[in-house]
């Protein structure tokens, strides 16, 4: 629980200082201070410890030293898989509810949320989707040490990251995304949830995610 209310925080205060720049520009959350909409203690700073990242941006300077996937790792990916699949849609569901629990603006993302007036569970089309995209990522994580490369089912990665360029998908959406994965899994298989399972399923999840970066580009 304190977790979770951890990402909220930072999640929050991502979407502030995200939310002020595009308010104000340059000026950032400087400008909201300035403005007096935020009230900043005197005594209180804040310091981070890199700059913020605002958009869906890549830096094609970084050098991306290659990552393996062991046999263990994908031993433990594809025995859990086995346990949940069978119940991938209630799985799916309950992954996106818990990324709008700590991210509610993620919603905005979805065409199908933003005007909705029905509570999330109820949306006809939230659970077909949550359900895609859940069975997407396992499939991938499945598959990525046989095929040696990330693959996606149904889709590709040329799509998927054109489709989240749009969007305006960020990188802390794809952090919030990964923590509620890896929740929904513990909650999934909480007999077989180990350090070593949470490692699996992260590294497998970081690696279609810097697959789907690297293809986050207007589509031409």
């Amino acid at each position: 629980m304190r977790e979770l209310r951890l990402k909220q925080f930072h999640f929050h205060l991502i979407d502030l200082v995200t939310s002020s720049s595009r308010m104000w520009g340059e000026q950032g959350l400087g400008g909201l201070l300035e403005h007096g909409y935020v009230d900043w203690p005197k005594p209180f700073s804040c310091r981070l410890k890199q700059p913020l990242v605002f958009g869906p941006c890549i830096n094609h300077n970084m050098t991306t030293l290659p990552r393996g996937f062991t046999e263990e790792q994908e031993a433990l990916v594809v025995k859990s898989w086995a346990v949940m699949k069978k119940n991938s849609g209630e799985l799916g569901l309950k992954f996106f509810l818990k990324i709008f629990e700590i991210a509610p603006s993620a919603q905005k993302l979805f065409s199908f949320l933003r005007d909705s007036t029905v509570p999330l569970e109820q949306n006809p089309k939230l659970k077909p989707h949550a359900m895609s995209v859940f069975v997407m990522t396992c499939d991938s994580a499945v598959q990525l040490r046989k095929a040696g490369k990330v693959t996606v089912r149904e889709s590709n990665l040329k799509k998927l990251g054109a489709t989240h360029f749009k969007y305006g998908v960020a990188n802390e959406h794809f952090e919030v995304t990964k923590f509620a994965l890896l929740e929904t899994i513990k909650e999934a298989v909480p007999e077989m949830w180990s350090p070593a399972m949470k490692n699996a399923w992260g590294e497998a999840y970081d690696q279609l995610v810097d697959a789907i970066k690297s293809e986050m580009k207007p589509s031409s």
